[in-house]
């Protein structure tokens, strides 16, 4: 009698299994902030007037660099106007204020034009700048959450390191509480 033919099932059964592989992690993570007196992130993005804006063009100045969700919505207009109230203190102190968000430059010309902006917004479509400076993360509106661009400001010293940091910030004193810092 010829020996009986093991079935495919039976010695797929056997063999070892391999080793299972981790989950493949999410694009959707909260980054790390640069901290009081790190190098800022070098960046380069479009601005409101179409111009190409460069941290490293602004060497010797102060930057203040805000991060904002969106433009033209409640909780960012408060925070624009509330920059655009005190611009003209910020730059007797020689700082210079940009916005950033993930809108396009066209976006930001249609906010700047309404709230009458005296500073540049930098369209940050790709989120590199929003990523490289740690302004992405989980958030939590209205009992949902979901991952965005976290309401955050830096200030950049004239020698290009990070002077101060909010991590959150409320729009309507925001704009206070930089003046008091620069």
């Amino acid at each position: 009698m010829p020996a009986k033919k093991k079935s495919p099932v039976a010695t797929t059964a056997r063999k070892k299994s391999a080793p299972k592989k981790a989950a493949p992690t999410s694009p959707e993570t909260t980054l790390p902030m640069p901290a009081v007196g790190d190098s800022a992130p070098a960046f380069s993005a479009t601005a409101t007037d179409g111009s190409t804006i460069r941290l490293a063009d602004l060497a010797g100045k102060s930057v203040i660099l805000y991060f904002y969700p969106k433009d033209d919505t409640p909780g960012c207009t408060k925070e624009a106007c509330g920059f655009r109230d005190v611009y003209a203190q910020l730059q007797k102190k020689g700082a210079v204020v940009l916005g950033v968000s993930a809108d396009s430059a066209k976006s930001h010309a249609k906010f700047t034009e309404k709230f009458k902006l005296p500073f540049p917004l930098l369209a940050d479509e790709e989120r590199n700048i929003v990523k490289a400076y740690g302004a992405w993360g989980e958030k939590t509106f209205m009992g949902r959450k979901f991952f965005g661009i976290l309401r955050s400001t830096f200030l950049i010293g004239p020698d290009g390191r990070i002077k101060a940091v909010w991590p959150k910030v409320k729009p309507e004193e925001h704009a206070a509480e930089v003046l008091a810092a620069v």
